[in-house]
């Protein structure tokens, strides 16, 4: 049934794919293709919208169900493809046909093309060849990503339409918006300043023109990234004039039609459309700039603005390296942040599955190099995509025996090669292969980093400037700074720099609520006084109440309490005990008075009240009882001072007024409010879901995965849930218009459709300035600074100094390389130096005997270090049954398997103190799992306490796990309380 029908579908498959969009007949799709199916087309779609209708085609053409056919004239018609619907009904084709030379010659100027028109001017007069969505989609483009990438979405339709006329529309819309320069690239006889030079046979009277073509991005993807998402092709060298045309200079002939239909016969033809179901696209002119060294074998550092597409370079190099090392290549792509990672290892995905299916490509992330062999992973792959500790970790435990056996590294992010990063640690490895004598015969890779900005560490100067580039170029072995000189015009045209702003408030005047929490964080203050003299445990002075610095005076204290000594230890117990709870209320008191400066009295109040909660359900003792009285006695008083919203804050309002302002002006904007902490991201969202004015928003929060923001807050995102709230921000449909974030999303993450970077009370280096502000993306965009801190503004307009700096000593340095060589060798073997002097000092010997782990809170005993296994190097398993007496266990929140451990609990002290995990191994059930940090360590003999951060960092000596040490009754009762 309907064979004749599939058979012609078939035969003019090239009309239906080249023209129809399958999103815009998805309900026929929903009704007649299976939902994985749909769905898969609709993904394909988000490549290559051409792609994605072959795809469609073919399952059509699967079909049995009676009433298909009929169903898609339906569809097709309901969306206004008129013309598709009326060929499809005749099987007449002829008016389609007519309209292809009009397709392939706004494909060939296309490039140019897009950069002279003006789509919101167009979009008056192209009413009647566009459908109503196209026309919105436009609007919407141009208001988020900008005139240029809108004018390409036209193009794109323009090019897909059906619509017999849509060419003599065309013309007539530019000749009416008066845009000459690009009807004379439809009309090369229309007078223009384009130069005309006659050739060929003079009795034929044809008059050539040259017209300049210029290679850019194309896409279909609207809901994609702008920045990061084209595809690459090999540049096509254009036909040239017998006369002698420029290079890269292409040629229509007046009256072209019959010279475009023969390129077409030929298969020649065209610019950057699509050629193929892949729908590759081509690479812009200043990123093969950016790239040209690295394509010439060159150790480099690509310094170009964030949103100008590096990873696209980064694509293209490896392209590039492949197609030249052949079979040797072996290509690492390092990502700084797993949610980094994600993004990256998709565009790569993507991209070489377009490209090349066979070249083979993996990924490794977290804690996945703990179940992959990163051995067999590269073995089997062509590249590797991964967060950098996984190589760090693949080189120390063996491995991976030299970085040799890669032949491209690429470090995104690369200015992060400092201290002890892992990128730091492998290039360390690197340059001690290359300047050590006994392995100087080794192939070592080619480095290549990307970054926005190279203005690390502190600098007064240009000269100081100039040295900390050389150490980041030395660290990465790097001779060469990559940056744009030729084609910056072709850069502004795509990255816009958003518009600095500065925003100075005025601070509150009187707040009784900052009086009566200081008033309590005093007596707290007093009591602890009480139990021990806690001014001779710190030396931190001048600490005021809801400072940074009376933080750091409470970490002091809780450091030095928990090594503190007293006689009689059941003395020691109690005071510890004590002063961790006063200085835990008081550190939670002071978060209190940050959020209070900074958002509402409201959200100031609601974090104290869950921490209170919290406290009282744990159980509180008598001490905790006396502390939490201190608020109840205050907390009608302080609910009442907390009703007076949002208005008893100048910050606040300012924020309103600006967030009004702007999408009263543009309903379209996009938003990306930084801010310093985790609960204020929490607080500001809830000030705007209960603003009136603002709730339209609908805020999302992107913030980082650290388990502490979980235990007042209840915030801590998963991948999955960052990745949602992305989503609904890059999403067309408006779910959310503000992303609320700290400097998780300063750093590498795509938001291409961001027009507004709002910075509340976040300032950083330089380096965090340029990225920031690189967020907003779109044209127009702006940065806004608010403040009531004029020190804190003063800083940000130093930075902006700071960065002309930098950028004069990018161009010194490239203009003297000699010099700037001969610093980074100096730093290269000073460097060398100092590490083989560490390497020089004996390795500390651990001491032998035995050691009691006490609770860093209540010093109660845990365990002897006798009974501590270590398994893998890295887990301290307690092989004591009687542990679980002295502790309580809750069923693990995320029970999963890592190193062939699988958690199964969690593992607390009674006075609530978290020690750890209970995990399995093998067959072996409850073995407890200690971290150190939870532990004071003494010494059975000289009872000398000591703390350390880190197992690595002590100073004893501790057993190998083995299975003969567990015994066949190893089955201690875990009672959970």
């Amino acid at each position: 049934m309907y064979e004749s029908e599939k058979r012609n579908l078939l035969r003019c498959s090239e009309y239906l794919v080249h023209i129809l969009r399958p999103s815009y007949v998805k309900g026929f799709m929903t009704t007649y293709l299976q939902p994985e199916v749909a769905e898969r087309i609709l993904s394909e779609e988000s490549k290559s919208v051409t792609s994605a209708a072959q795809v469609f085609l073919d399952q059509v053409c699967l079909l049995d169900e009676l009433g298909w056919y009929q169903a898609l004239l339906d569809a097709l018609d309901a969306e206004d493809y008129k013309g598709l619907c009326e060929a499809l009904k005749k099987w007449d084709f002829q008016i389609l046909e007519s309209t292809k030379i009009h397709r392939v010659l706004l494909e060939r100027i296309e490039p140019s093309f897009t950069k002279m028109i003006k789509p919101r001017d167009l979009l008056l007069h192209l009413g009647d060849c566009l459908r109503k969505r196209e026309y919105e989609e436009i609007q919407a483009i141009e208001n988020q990503k900008g005139p240029i990438a809108a004018a390409e979405r036209l193009t794109d339709c323009l090019k897909r339409s059906d619509k017999q006329n849509w060419f003599k529309l065309l013309k007539s819309a530019l000749l009416s918006c008066d845009l000459t320069d690009a009807l004379q690239l439809l009309e090369p006889d229309t007078e223009s300043s384009v130069s005309e030079m006659e050739t060929g046979d003079e009795e034929e009277g044809e008059t050539m023109t040259t017209i300049s073509f210029q290679y850019t991005e194309q896409f279909d993807d609207d809901d994609g990234m702008l920045m990061s998402g084209n595809h690459l092709t090999p540049s096509e060298t254009p036909p040239t004039s017998a006369t002698g045309a420029n290079s890269g200079v292409g040629e229509v002939q007046k009256g072209g039609e019959k010279r475009l239909r023969e390129e077409e016969e030929r298969g020649g033809g065209g610019g950057g459309g699509e050629k193929s179901r892949g729908g590759e696209k081509k690479m812009r002119e200043y990123q093969r700039e950016l790239a040209e060294p690295v394509f010439q074998g060159k150790n480099t550092v690509i310094c170009a603005p964030t949103g100008c597409g590096k990873t696209v370079v980064a694509l293209a190099i490896c392209e590039h390296h492949l197609k030249v090392k052949g079979k040797g290549a072996k290509v690492v792509f390092m990502a700084t942040k797993v949610d980094v990672f994600n993004q990256q290892y998709k565009l790569f995905q993507d991209h070489f599955q377009e490209k090349d299916p066979d070249i083979r490509i993996n990924g490794l992330c977290g804690n996945q190099g703990d179940q992959l062999s990163m051995k067999v992973v590269m073995e089997n792959n062509d590249i590797i995509v991964l967060t950098p500790q996984i190589l760090v970790n693949a080189v120390a435990g063996g491995e991976i025996t030299s970085l040799s056996c890669f032949s491209l590294l690429i470090l995104d992010e690369c200015h992060n090669t400092t201290g002890k990063h892992p990128y730091n640690i492998i290039m360390t490895s690197y340059l001690d292969a290359k300047l050590s004598k006994e392995q100087s015969g080794q192939h070592l890779p080619q480095i290549v980093g990307l970054t926005a900005s190279v203005g690390i560490g502190s600098f007064k100067n240009q000269s100081e400037a100039e040295n900390n580039i050389c150490q980041l170029c030395a660290s990465l072995d790097s001779r060469i700074i990559s940056t744009i000189h030729t084609n910056t015009d072709e850069l502004q045209s795509y990255v816009h720099t958003p518009e600095k702003e500065f925003f100075l408030v005025e601070k509150r005047h009187t707040d009784p609520f900052i009086r009566i929490i200081r008033d309590i964080m005093a007596k707290i203050e007093g009591l602890a006084k009480t139990v021990y003299n806690i001014e001779s445990l710190s030396a931190i002075e001048n600490r005021d109440y809801g400072s940074q610095k009376y933080e750091q005076w409470i970490v002091d204290v809780q450091k030095k309490c928990r090594v503190l000594q007293l006689k009689d230890q059941e003395e020691e117990s109690r005071v510890c005990r004590a002063l961790y709870n006063y200085t835990e209320h008081l550190r939670k008191y002071n978060d209190a008075l940050i959020i209070n400066e900074d958002a509402r009295t409201k959200d100031a109040l609601d974090y104290l009240s869950v921490f209170i909660q919290q406290v009282k359900n744990a159980g509180h003792d008598e001490t905790e009882q006396r502390l939490t009285a201190y608020f109840d006695g205050q907390q009608g008083v302080l609910r009442g001072l907390s009703s007076g919203g949002q208005k008893e804050n100048p910050k606040l309002d300012m924020l309103q007024y600006i967030l009004e302002e702007q999408y009263r002006q543009n309903d379209e904007t996009k938003s990306v409010l930084f801010v310093r902490t985790r609960a204020l991201a929490d607080a500001l969202k809830s000030w705007i879901e209960e603003s009136d004015s603002l709730k339209f928003l609908k805020p999302g929060v992107l913030i980082g995965r650290g388990h502490k923001s979980s235990q007042l807050t209840g915030t801590r995102m998963t991948l999955n849930s960052k990745k949602g709230v992305l989503d609904s921000f890059k999403s067309f449909d408006n779910q959310s218009k503000i992303l609320i974030a700290t400097s998780v999303a300063d750093e590498g993450i795509d938001i291409p459709q961001c027009n507004l970077v709002l910075m509340y009370e976040y300032v950083g280096n330089v380096v965090k300035m340029v990225q920031v502000r690189g967020r907003g993306r779109a044209q127009g965009s702006k940065c806004i600074l608010v403040s009531d801190k004029k020190d804190r503004i003063d800083k940000e307009k130093h930075n902006m100094e700071k960065e002309k700096i930098v950028e004069k000593a990018i161009r010194k340095l490239q203009d003297t390389p000699t010099e700037m060589l001969r610093k980074m060798e100096v730093f290269q073997r000073g460097d060398k130096v100092c590490r083989d002097m560490v390497k020089m000092v004996p390795e500390r010997r651990l001491t032998e005997g035995s050691y009691q782990l006490l609770c860093s809170k209540c010093k109660k005993h845990s365990c002897y270090t006798d009974d501590i296994r270590v398994l893998q190097d890295s887990h301290h398993i307690v092989l004591d049954p009687t542990l679980f007496s002295r502790a309580r266990t809750e069923p693990h929140p995320k029970p999963k398997g890592f190193m062939g451990l699988v958690k199964t609990k969690k593992l607390f002290c009674h006075c609530g103190l978290d020690w750890g995990i209970v995990a399995s191994y093998l067959s072996i059930q409850n073995l407890p799992v200690l971290k150190i940090e939870s532990f004071v360590v003494k010494n059975c003999v000289t009872e000398q306490q000591r703390y350390y951060r880190k197992w690595r960092d002590v100073t004893f000596s501790m057993k190998t796990f083995e299975l003969t040490d567990i015994a066949d009754s190893w089955n201690p009762l875990l009672e959970d309380q």
